[in-house]
């Protein structure tokens, strides 16, 4: 089934300036809420195990926490990629142009941490809030998606994604994007 999106143009430019909507900043606390429960997984999981055992915890704790959240709020909760680790992170055509528009703010000097852009999309004939916000890539980001992952990190990537493409980061780099839609 072909998408048909009809809205503004992204190519007209992205902000980082936030939008002052309630579903704006609802998106908002959500990314904070996700990553209020991912972080401190990923640093016990480093912890407890180094690198390797934090992929388990990314391969298995991240999708249930963005499914809890997901169910709570009513939204569709992802992170994409354009170098995706898991097929889920697979952007669609939209969030590929909006990752595009990220990579050019970043090289353009913005804090990586203030990118994110919203808009209102419609999708087979149905409104949509659509929400995006910048992954930088972090020091603890490095040991899995750097450009010296190490040998065991290696076989537990690839036996959790074969089809890998997320290493080869340097710190600062957009890793990705939170990428989240409501129906309205």
């Amino acid at each position: 089934m072909k998408k048909t999106w009809i809205a503004a143009t992204i190519v007209a430019g992205l902000s980082t300036q936030a939008w002052a909507t309630p579903t704006h900043d609802e998106a908002r606390q959500l990314v904070k809420s996700y990553m209020g429960q991912l972080k401190p997984e990923l640093k016990k999981g480093m912890k407890n195990g180094g690198p390797v055992n934090a992929i388990d915890v990314c391969h298995t704790k991240a999708p249930q926490i963005a499914a809890d959240l997901s169910e709570q709020s009513g939204w569709h909760i992802n992170r994409v990629s354009l170098k995706p680790r898991a097929k889920s992170a697979q952007p669609d055509a939209w969030e590929e142009e909006v990752l595009t528009k990220f990579n050019q703010q970043l090289a353009e000097g913005t804090n990586p941490k203030k990118i994110e852009f919203s808009q209102t999309v419609i999708v087979n004939g149905e409104k949509q809030f659509r929400y995006m916000k910048a992954i930088p890539t972090g020091n603890i980001c490095l040991a899995c998606h750097g450009t010296d992952v190490k040998a065991p990190v290696k076989e537990a990537i690839a036996k959790h994604y074969p089809q890998d493409q997320a290493t080869g980061y340097e710190k600062g780099e957009l890793r990705g994007a939170f990428s989240f839609t409501k129906p309205l």
